[in-house]
């Protein structure tokens, strides 16, 4: 593979510009494709197979116009009479009105004449239907019903608008992502020196997401694509692509203060540092296309996305970043802003002078590492899982607002209605068999009160709104899904009806359901390939099984530490957490997919320095401690810009981005600086030569892939001096 790389490197040093001219013409080419192509991404979170899906797919069948979008208009004052005065009464009748006459909004029955008043008078709601889907209601047709309200805002009323017309999930705030490039750009000017090195990751990275997200823009033309899936391609595209060009770069200056000539630098850096990265971009991409295996479509498409940010990082830092060095050559060091800038070794290191610490001391290091992920992980006993609704949603949204004004005048159960579908096809008289169920629901424990029976045209379905007596996320709502659940057979065999519920708080449930049946061979598929992959790259035994413990402990760790904090509501004056309540159902297996082939990243570059040392003959510990001391400042850096991309999603609101990227950003945090450069260190001076052990039977029989580049730079060195291009 160096072999391989390095003539790529060189090639696109020599061919800078029409390397240059092919990314410049493909980003043209996805820019326009984006522009002609481009339609709207989807915030349903569909999970096939589950009883809520297929039972809401029925209803949709069944019933087409409950597959239209709807919102909700709520109504409320606290002044006397409430909203039951005639001038109240008035300005909803008028608001009501004008929102029927909205284009695309099919109805909007009167609240007074349906009985859509709270019982203590202060609230009403108007239920509007739209006369097309939810993924085809336009921003426009929003912010018009929102306008043909201004009567009931001018007679004094609060009008909120919610339902899933206006829970608007996924959504990244303007500004978080600029945050945290920003803080990336001053951890590269500190680690490099000099504005023009700490500009080029940057700047190749930018690229590389921008392909990315103008493909996924045009696939949405014709692909059901989910809100998050770009979202998670931003974050993990301009994490490691800002990463695997730094790590590139740093070896290039590294070769120039060496004495190489610029083209010889950069095909060196591509050939060793290169295959670093594409062996940690191969495991990235392994672990999120194994998102698959859940048999969940959203997960897919989501691992898919992000997967595409990773191999378009790769190719970017091995084909455009060699040919963006050819340009800019020795002026690489330019634009100094600390004197050090060009220092390329001597003299004692921070990374230096703590590997020889944890060497001197590995049990204790290890000791008090594992004490301390083990007492975050504490936590994460207690995970609670669900999906976000108009309740998880930044506060003073009118989502929320409308969410937090039908609980108080309502109750918690209007927010969370389950949608009973009674099937009596069979039952001798349908409409007794859907009364009599009906009147058992009404009885079960937890059940606030029913709506109105809607039956279809034959009358032999219908579907029983119930309203629980508490919220989506409540133990007590879960209970009662699962009692009605449990009275089937009963029903069935009393009223000759089948009975199925959906609703947000039985999606829920079947939800966590799918993914925790889908966590274990997930987790047994990456972490196979995973081995495979290290025992390829190190020849060894030991290393790979314990860069998968070291993982492990992250995961444990980052799940505690987002149970703390978003479900038990810690540093909530510290972080503006829009809802203390269950963790987003997908976050654990999305946190795993994508923190694995991030943790193997850091275990490349870290031990692949080991290895260097301990083939040039250095002794196991001093090997680790040269290891170290050459990937220390690297790694922290790489670890700190990715900390700084993930940690800027935490400063939005949106419910689902802010837990992925507090997720990943404490992830981040922990494996790198907790598991690779403490536990890692002094796991590998306690193995000593048994870390390189390697059985002969496979040593035969596995390919050797030279990650390295001895191969290469053994040949190199045995060849005579070759006249360099010019730069």
């Amino acid at each position: 593979m160096a072999t391989y790389l390095y003539r790529l490197g060189r090639h696109c040093f020599r061919s800078r510009r029409a390397v240059l001219a092919v990314w410049i013409a493909l980003l043209i080419a996805v820019g326009g494709a984006a522009g002609a192509f481009a339609g709207k991404t989807s915030d349903e979170f569909k999970v096939p197979g589950t009883e809520a899906q297929t039972t809401l797919d029925k209803i949709k069948g069944t019933f087409p116009e409950q597959g239209h979008g709807s919102a909700q208009v709520v109504f409320a004052t606290e002044g006397p009479g409430g909203v039951r005065t005639p001038e109240a009464g008035a300005a909803v009748g008028e608001a009501v009105a004008r929102i029927a006459r909205v284009p695309g909004v099919a109805a909007v029955p009167d609240p007074y004449a349906t009985g859509a008043v709270s019982p203590d008078g202060k609230a009403a709601i108007a239920l509007v239907s739209f006369d097309r889907k939810l993924a085809d209601v336009t921003d426009q047709q929003r912010e018009a019903v929102k306008a043909a309200a201004e009567p009931a805002r001018s007679a004094g009323l609060e009008v909120a608008f919610g339902g899933d017309a206006y829970n608007r999930l996924a959504q990244v705030e303007g500004g978080t992502e600029a945050i945290g490039l920003v803080v990336a750009g001053v951890v590269l000017v500190i680690t490099l020196g000099t504005l023009v090195a700490a500009g080029l990751p940057l700047l190749t990275a930018l690229a590389g997401v921008g392909a990315v997200m103008a493909g996924l823009l045009a696939l949405t033309g014709g692909f059901e694509i989910i809100t998050t899936a770009p979202v998670l391609a931003l974050m993990v595209g301009l994490a490691v692509g800002v990463d695997y060009a730094l790590f590139i770069l740093f070896r290039y200056r590294r070769h120039l203060h060496e004495g190489l000539e610029p083209e010889e630098a950069a095909a060196r850096a591509t050939a060793t540092a290169g295959s670093a990265v594409v062996f940690a971009g191969l495991t990235v991409v392994v672990a999120l296309a194994g998102l698959a295996v859940a048999g969940v479509p959203f997960l897919t498409t989501m691992g898919l996305a992000a997967s595409g940010a990773v191999v378009v990082a790769v190719l970017v830092a091995i084909t455009l970043l060699p040919a963006v060095l050819g340009f800019v050559g020795r002026a690489i060091d330019r634009l100094p802003v600390w004197k050090r800038a060009r220092a390329a070794g001597g003299g004692t290191t921070m990374g230096e002078r703590w590997a020889r610490f944890v060497v001197r001391r590995p049990l204790p290091v290890l000791l008090v590492g594992l004490a301390g992920l083990g007492t975050l992980a504490v936590p994460a006993a207690s995970l609670d899982l669900g999906l976000p609704g108009g309740g998880s949603q930044a506060v003073g949204t009118d989502a929320r607002r409308a969410y937090d004004l039908v609980s108080g005048h309502f109750g918690p159960g209007f927010n969370a209605p389950l949608v009973v579908v009674v099937d009596a096809r069979e039952a001798p008289r349908p409409d007794q068999a859907v009364q009599a169920v009906a009147g058992r629901l009404q009885t079960l424990k937890g059940v606030a009160t029913l709506l109105p029976p809607q039956a279809d045209r034959t009358g032999a379905t219908a579907l029983v709104p119930v309203i629980p007596q508490t919220g989506p996320d409540h133990a007590d709502t879960r209970a009662l899904v699962d009692e009605i659940r449990g009275q089937r057979a009963g029903l069935k065999s009393a009223t000759g009806a089948d009975v199925a519920v959906t609703g947000t708080t039985a999606a829920n449930i079947d939800v966590s359901t799918k993914l925790g049946q889908a966590l274990p061979p997930f987790v047994a598929v990456i972490v196979g390939i995973a081995l495979v992959l290290l025992a390829l790259a190190f020849r060894s035994v030991l290393v790979p099984l314990k860069a998968v413990l070291g993982f492990l402990l992250s995961i444990g760790a980052s799940l505690g530490a987002v149970v703390a904090v978003y479900q038990w509501g810690w540093l909530d004056g510290l972080i503006d957490v829009p809802k203390v309540g269950p963790v987003v159902s997908f976050v654990p297996i999305l946190l795993i997919g994508v923190l694995f082939g991030l943790a193997m990243d850091y275990e490349l570059f870290l031990v692949s320095g080991m290895k260097e040392q301990h083939v040039h003959g250095k002794a196991p510990r001093e090997a680790v401690v040269g290891g170290v001391k050459g990937g220390a400042r690297v790694v922290t850096a790489a670890a700190l810009i990715m900390i700084s991309v993930f940690g800027a999603f935490v400063l939005g609101h949106d419910p689902i981005v802010q837990p992925i990227g507090f997720a990943l950003a404490v992830g981040v945090l922990v494996d790198a600086f907790v598991v690779r450069m403490a536990l890692v260190p002094a796991a590998m001076a306690l193995f000593g030569e048994a870390a390189w052990w390697f059985p002969k039977r496979l040593e035969k029989i596995v390919p050797r892939v030279d990650m390295e580049g001895e191969q290469l730079i053994a040949g190199l060195e045995q060849q005579p001096a070759k006249e360099p291009a010019g730069v």
